[in-house]
Order: structure tokens, then sequence, then C-alpha cells
């Protein structure tokens, strides 16, 4: 058990050693890769200026027929919740282990970010699907007005939630040493993920249908394959 557990303990040891990071080191081979993370530091400025200079009467509301056939489901908050836990996990998984695959990630994200924030403000979004009251008195609808209170409805054409989504998806179906199993574990991960935005009222199937042409001209344009593509390849092998 002992020689066992010193195995894994082996495997996981990280391709970097971040402790020797300081931010006059940082342009070194072994440590730039983490500059993409500034992407974030952009992202997160141009979601606040938006949110602050294009009033919602200037956004277009999104709405689809399918939209009318989904019902709000508020335990599929689960599901959309998870997403924090798989973009924090991969990004730091792949930190700490897989240095090719985080600048996968990274550059899919980004160019998910530049093309949403393009999108918002040349074409500002907004939904009103979101329910006043609640049929059940519970965790999760307790946890969806909290989404509600922190994540407002404008800014959501293409849907960046599904955006990152598939940005992960592509990124672990590159890494030729993840297991199969977990390939479709997380394919299946990720269309509950999509599913779930429009079961809790986040985004609108429009959101949801533009997001994933964005990701597959994203996926042509920077690894000249598809996603789907590569997925299949993959899982054949």
């Amino acid at each position: 058990m002992k020689n066992v557990f010193k195995n894994v303990i082996k495997l996981k040891k990280p391709v970097v050693d971040y402790r020797k990071l300081r931010p006059g080191n940082i342009l070194e081979p072994q440590y730039r890769h983490l500059l993409l993370m500034l992407g974030w530091v952009w992202y997160l400025t141009m979601y606040v200026l938006t949110e602050r200079f294009i009033p919602v009467e200037k956004c277009h509301v999104v709405h689809s027929v399918v939209d009318d056939m989904v019902p709000f489901n508020e335990y599929f908050i689960l599901i959309y919740c998870s997403w924090y836990l798989l973009l924090v996990g991969s990004i730091c998984y792949f930190a700490f282990y897989d240095i090719e695959s985080f600048v996968n990630l990274q550059t899919f994200i980004i160019a998910t970010q530049v093309i949403g924030v393009i999108c918002y403000i040349i074409w500002p979004s907004v939904q009103t699907m979101r329910p006043h009251t609640f049929a059940n008195d519970n965790f999760c609808t307790s946890l969806v007005q909290l989404i509600y209170s922190i994540d407002t409805p404008t800014g959501v054409c293409p849907s960046l939630h599904v955006g990152y989504s598939m940005a992960i998806l592509s990124a672990w179906v590159k890494k030729e040493d993840a297991a199969k199993a977990w390939k479709l574990v997380l394919t299946v991960w990720v269309i509950l993920i999509s599913l779930s935005v429009m079961f809790v009222k986040q985004h609108s199937f429009t959101d949801v249908w533009t997001a994933l042409i964005m990701c597959g001209l994203i996926e042509w344009l920077l690894f000249q394959r598809q996603l789907g593509k590569k997925y299949l390849t993959a899982i054949e092998r």
C-alpha cells in the first residue's frame, strides 16, 4: 500500500515548480504561460464596463420558440454551478500537470471572451425569462436566486457559460493520455451544463446555439480541426 501511495504521488508531481515564481521571472519560459490568465482581467474589466455603460433599454431581447418548451427546473442549478468546479479544476490541473493543454484551454477561452465582448457591445442582448416567483422553496431555488442576484440577464448572446464549457471539452479531448472514460463523462457533463443554462432560465436556446457556432469557428481557426471530429478520433483510439 505504501508503494502504491508513492507511485500516485510521483504521477501527480507538477511539471512546473511554482514555488520559484516571482514577479520578476514570470517572463521566463517555464512561467510565461501564466500570462494568458491576464485574459480574465481584461474580460472582467470589460464585463463591468459593458454592464455599467450599456443600459437595459438599449439591449435586444433574445428569445426562441424552444424557450417556451423548456420548463424552469431549479434542480438544474446544481449542474449549472458544477461548471465553476469544472472550469477552475481544469485550469488548475493543466497549469500544474499539462502546460500544452493549459495554453490550448486559455487560448480558446480568450477567443470566446473577445468574440463575446464584441457581440455584447455591437449587439447588446438581454433575456426576460427569469421567473419572479418559485413553486418550491428549497435549497435549489435559494441558489437560483443567489445566481440571479450576482449575474444580470444582460450580455447573454452568445453564452460564455456554454463557450467556456466547450473550450474545456476541446482541451481535454486533445489530451492524448486522458482516459476515454473521462472524455465520455466530460462530454455528458458539458452537454448537461449547456442544457442547464436553459432550464434555470439563465440563457435562451439562441444563446446556446450561437455559442456552439462560435466555438466551432474558434476550434477550426485555432486548431485546424473541429471539436466533434477530434473527439471521435480520440475515442476510436
